[in-house]
């Protein structure tokens, strides 16, 4: 407390040898090179004013100014009453008052409307769009909601408006078709496709067996061939470099 009263004593004497004097309502900043106003006021003119709070409305943080209170709004001058419509609730952001339709409602024309929601669908918490959603196996057809017609050996995908191919099938216009996997080959990681073993090499629909000319090893994929060290590739040769 002795620091802080020695501080403004040192900080005034420096005001006063730079010939500025402080005015009433006032406090020293920094090392007395400038001033402010002490809550409550504002510096207007080279002097400290008091901030004329009107009713309903309180000082803000800084206190060099006012806001309305929670439920008014700031209107010419002074705090007015939000005006809250039918199915809607007050709220309040950033120091300022407001309203927020309720749920299954959505803001139109300065009210608050009814969503309709269609069968087989339910009420959204976004503010954008139609404001639903269609459950679970439904997808959005137009106005309303359509059940997804999931084939034999599919499923629902996570988002569970689409539908995917068990593991060993592929989809094919509209349904899952077997993956046929060829001899020395096996189902691919997403497993809707397949992959030949090492040694062995794609053609068509087959995995056929690779033969490595001289001077070459099997590449790091195992499905292909790469020439030893100082040879390179020449019509399908190993020769040197």
């Amino acid at each position: 407390m002795m620091l802080a009263v020695t501080w403004t004593i040192l900080a005034s004497v420096s005001l006063a040898a730079e010939g500025t004097i402080l005015p009433a309502n006032a406090r020293p900043d920094g090392y007395g090179s400038s001033w402010s106003c002490v809550r409550g006021y504002e510096k207007v003119a080279g002097r400290c004013v008091e901030v004329r709070v009107p009713a309903d409305a309180h000082l803000a943080s800084m206190g060099d100014r006012w806001e309305c209170n929670r439920g008014f709004e700031a209107r010419a001058g002074s705090c007015v009453a939000v005006r809250i419509p039918k199915h809607a609730f007050a709220t309040w952001s950033a120091g300022r008052s407001g309203w927020t339709c309720e749920r299954g409602y959505r803001e139109r024309a300065g009210g608050c409307v009814e969503i309709v929601v269609p069968p087989n669908a339910y009420v959204t918490q976004s503010t954008w769009g139609s404001g639903w959603a269609c459950e679970r196996g439904y997808r959005v057809t137009n106005d309303g909601c359509t059940r997804v017609a999931v084939p034999a050996n599919g499923f629902l995908a996570e988002a569970g408006n689409e539908w995917k191919c068990e593991r060993s099938f592929r989809a094919v216009a509209g349904a899952c078709v077997p993956v046929a996997v060829p001899i020395h080959g096996y189902l691919d990681a997403r497993g809707d496709g397949w992959q030949c073993e090492r040694g062995f090499a794609p053609v068509d629909a087959a995995c056929v067996p690779i033969v490595l000319p001289g001077g070459a090893h099997l590449d790091s994929s195992g499905n292909g061939w790469t020439c030893d060290r100082n040879l390179r590739n020449t019509r399908d040769r190993c020769v040197a470099e």
